[in-house]
């Protein structure tokens, strides 16, 4: 009896034992299979197959995208729900009358975020893409092959004919995965060799000696950033280069970016038509701004650590893709270093910019009144009145060391936020100019017997209006509304 309650025992045991082993086995659900890695290939350029391997990236880029928030930037608001366009001359009127002559005074409009980039071109006056193909240089990812492909033909050759040679599915794609990592492993590069690569030889840096964290502002620094267009005689663009000579990593100050443009006539690229000086332009020098001994900068931060700040997705960290500022991102890329609050943060960007502005404007104005006076004595000239020749010649040196500044800060957009000191140094230092070529100017017109009135007309309504059909909203009844009360000044 024994015996056979030891047998029963032991069947039920070994029972219950394979129980243990097979039901989890066979009730569990099957093991989920492992990710199958994607292939990038190398000179993939569609974002949607980027995506597939690195999907939560993907989602952030697309949301450049979509509008940005209302009311967070004072200064840059972007866009809306309704693609509303700002209008910077319309905002800022004395722009309308130095920019008169070429593209840029038919129509200058805030920038609508990454993924709108080469539509905004498409969308903005004809005249602002008479330089040719040139301009598609920071706008789409096939302008390094375009450019290794066609040589100088991709400078000179007109706008739309370069840009047909993007595939149509692309033909509106802005800023894309290509553009700043390599597709083996992800790691960044700078895909433009043509500029920024050119740029970095002037200054004697290699990319291959930067660490990530200089990687993290290089190929932000591949397109904001100044740059010229150079021309041949009939005014066809030749190339595209950085005006750095004479500058290092982390010291390309505005001197020498003058000094360069001024040094060679190739690179003034158009006829101002107030002065008749043919000039210069000085476009977006967010890179060069920050990079001269910012207080962020010399810290080691990045342009990525304050634009692309590391977000959680899930249990995932990833670096955001959705580039934005933090005044429209809740501030959370200052909160990750700083230990003030965000609203606190954030009236600190406001003060800095509404200082940097209000010099701007003094800037803006003071070079203005000194365009209107050498009109004044243009025409004096051609009525056969003898104006002081050394005196003009002086005063219109430091006209364009004046417009060249006020120009800097007024292009650059981080409304001095990038590097205040040096922002409110670049306008005082255009003040400063301003204000002794007018005072050489007024001597040699006293001199040669015009009266010159002591407040100067600008007469902006007329620079305004005088844009055909691109005359954006703006109301005659505010144009000259300035809280600061500079307009009044000049």
């Amino acid at each position: 009896m024994a015996t056979r309650k030891r047998r029963l025992w032991f069947v039920v045991g070994a029972v219950i034992a394979l129980a243990y082993f097979v039901i989890p086995y066979g009730c569990a659900p099957s093991k989920p299979e492992m990710v199958k890695p994607v292939v990038i290939p190398a000179d993939e350029v569609d974002p949607e197959v980027w995506g597939k391997a690195y999907p939560e990236e993907f989602e952030t880029w697309k949301k450049t995208e979509q509008s940005e928030p209302a009311g967070m930037s004072k200064y840059k608001r972007g866009f809306d729900a309704d693609h509303m366009t700002y209008d910077k001359l319309a905002e800022y009127p004395y722009m309308a009358l130095l920019f008169n002559g070429w593209g840029f005074g038919v129509e200058y409009n805030e920038p609508k975020g990454h993924a709108r980039m080469l539509r905004d071109q498409l969308e903005v006056d004809a005249s602002r893409l008479k330089a040719g193909g040139v301009c598609l240089s920071c706008k789409t990812p096939y302008a390094p092959k375009m450019q290794k492909e066609l040589g100088v033909d991709y400078y000179a050759k007109p706008y739309k004919e370069i840009l047909a040679k993007i595939p149509e599915k692309n033909r509106e794609l802005g800023v894309a995965c290509i553009d700043c990592h390599d597709a083996k492993d992800m790691s960044l590069k700078i895909s433009r060799g043509f500029t920024l690569g050119e740029g970095l030889k002037a200054i004697g840096k290699n990319e291959k000696d930067m660490t990530r964290q200089e990687k993290r502002t290089a190929v932000c620094a591949q397109c904001h950033v100044t740059y010229s267009i150079p021309k041949d005689k009939e005014m066809h663009s030749v190339g595209l280069f950085f005006p750095w000579q004479g500058g290092k990593w982390g010291g390309i100050s505005v001197e020498n970016i003058i000094k360069v443009l001024r040094s060679n006539d190739a690179n003034r690229e158009w006829t101002q038509s107030v002065t008749g000086f043919k000039l210069a332009f000085i476009r977006h020098p967010e890179f060069e701004l920050f990079s001269n001994n910012s207080v962020h900068w010399k810290a080691g931060a990045s342009c990525a650590d304050c634009h692309m700040p590391y977000t959680r997705v899930g249990s995932r960290k990833i670096s955001d893709h959705r580039v934005m500022s933090p005044l429209k991102n809740d501030m959370k890329a200052c909160t990750q270093c700083h230990a003030e609050s965000a609203q606190w943060l954030r009236e600190q960007v406001t003060a800095i910019q509404d200082r940097t502005m209000s010099m701007q404007l003094r800037a803006g104005y003071g070079t203005t009144t000194l365009a209107k006076l050498f009109e004044l004595a243009n025409k004096a000239r051609a009525e056969g009145k003898v104006i002081d020749p050394a005196l003009y010649d002086k005063a219109r040196d430091y006209y364009e060391e004046a417009f060249y500044r006020s120009l800097f800060i007024g292009a650059e957009n981080s409304v001095g936020f990038h590097n205040p000191t040096e922002a409110m140094r670049v306008l005082g230092d255009s003040v400063a100019f301003a204000a002794k070529g007018e005072g050489l100017l007024r001597q040699a017109l006293a001199t040669a017997g015009v009266n010159v009135p002591v407040k100067v007309d600008l007469q902006l309504a007329k620079y305004l209006d005088n844009r055909g059909s691109k005359k954006l909203n703006w109301d005659k009844k505010v144009e000259f509304k300035d809280p600061s009360g500079v307009q009044d000044m000049f």
